[in-house]
């Protein structure tokens, strides 16, 4: 099971949630330096998804949704994405190790494939071929 970053760009990405996204994003660049690297709008106003750097790191944020028990994101309010090379044996690796699987592995409208778990304090982790850094 491979972990290394597609390319040389970094793989593993702090999510958060926040009440009001794009006020999250003006507060990260005016407090913080972040600038933002990309953001989809969301219908209702928040953002849907949005990517923000400061130096060599990456976070990717979005506005909290409505409760959605087939996706933990829409409500969880942090968590971590990992982007890894072979999903499908990291996948199987983590469901042979006994990890909460609370979405399953699937291809998703973005192009990537991925799941979610929670480790074993219940910490909420994706793992997919999504790479954030390739947006422009």
């Amino acid at each position: 099971m491979s972990a290394k970053p597609t390319g040389s760009k970094p793989n593993i990405f702090p999510a958060l949630k926040y009440k009001d996204g794009p006020a999250a994003i003006k507060w990260l660049q005016r407090a913080f330096g972040f600038r933002e690297h990309v953001a989809y709008a969301a219908p209702d106003g928040g953002i849907a998804h949005a990517q923000m750097t400061l130096s060599g790191g990456m976070i990717m944020l979005g506005s909290a949704g409505k409760s959605n028990a087939k996706n933990p994101w829409a409500t969880e309010r942090q968590g971590i994405y990992v982007c890894v090379d072979d999903i499908d044996a990291h996948y199987a690796a983590a469901k042979a190790a006994g990890a909460e699987i609370v979405r399953e592995l699937a291809n998703t409208d973005y192009g990537s494939r991925e799941y979610s778990a929670r480790d074993l304090d219940g910490h909420l982790w994706s793992f997919g071929t999504y790479q954030p850094w390739s947006n422009s």
